[in-house]
């Protein structure tokens, strides 16, 4: 008798809460970090006042994009259990009419009328509410709503992606930080998006040039203010 041997599926939409939150964490501290040191040190400026509003900027950016992440996740975490009471409430009271509407469900898919029926009916005896909840509310283990798990993330991505332009202010000299920041920080959203677009099954190029092309153009940006500052003052 052959056997037949089932590998389980990797699906790449399992990485997409994490992912999300990682990249758009991470780019944001890139990007804004860099332009305010490159608005500032366009200023002209001095060294320790840059590192100063590198630093701040890091702390309030991480906060921020924490407590920022925090309350939008919860947000569709509240629909989603109000959507979950509201459909509990149902299925307390009219199971059938339950079992018709997930199986028209099934059947707007292609299934048959007689094998929906057949499909609602088992999948409702072993877990009702999870049945509807996949597949009439969309809310799933891989998609559910995380707000602390997004929040550190977020959070600690945006903290690591900032520290990297602050490290150029260290190591640059002051005459030529605003454009080593601006080429290293380039740099560092392309590979950025680059790693992001692999782990996320992306095209890898698309994903580089568009991150790369709003980096310049917010540093471009910030640099035109910090010199229009720095001369008016």
């Amino acid at each position: 008798m052959t056997r037949l041997h089932l590998n389980p599926e990797r699906h790449l939409v399992s990485r997409i809460g994490w992912l999300r939150a990682a990249v758009l964490g991470a780019n944001d501290g890139i990007v804004s970090t860099a332009s305010l040191i490159i608005g500032v040190a366009a200023a002209a400026a001095k060294p320790a006042d840059i590192l100063v509003a590198g630093v701040a900027g890091l702390v309030a950016g991480a906060m921020s994009m924490a407590a920022g992440e925090y309350v939008s996740v919860s947000s569709q975490s509240d629909t989603e259990r109000a959507d979950l009471a509201r459909e509990r409430g149902e299925l307390a009271d009219n199971v059938e009419a339950e079992v018709h509407e997930l199986a028209g469900i099934y059947v707007k898919r292609g299934v048959d009328p007689a094998t929906a029926d057949t499909v609602a009916r088992q999948l409702m005896a072993k877990d009702a509410l999870a049945a509807h909840a996949h597949d009439e509310l969309g809310i799933s283990e891989m998609t559910t709503a995380r707000p602390i798990q997004a929040a550190l993330t977020s959070a600690a991505t945006f903290t690591a992606g900032a520290a990297l332009p602050l490290a150029i202010v260290i190591i640059a000299p002051g005459g030529w930080l605003v454009v080593i920041e601006a080429i290293a920080s380039l740099l560092f959203l392309a590979l950025l998006g680059g790693v992001g677009a692999r782990a996320g099954g992306a095209p890898v190029w698309t994903a580089t040039l568009r991150v790369t092309f709003w980096g310049a153009l917010a540093m471009a940006a910030t640099a035109g203010i910090g010199l229009m500052v720095g001369t008016a003052v």
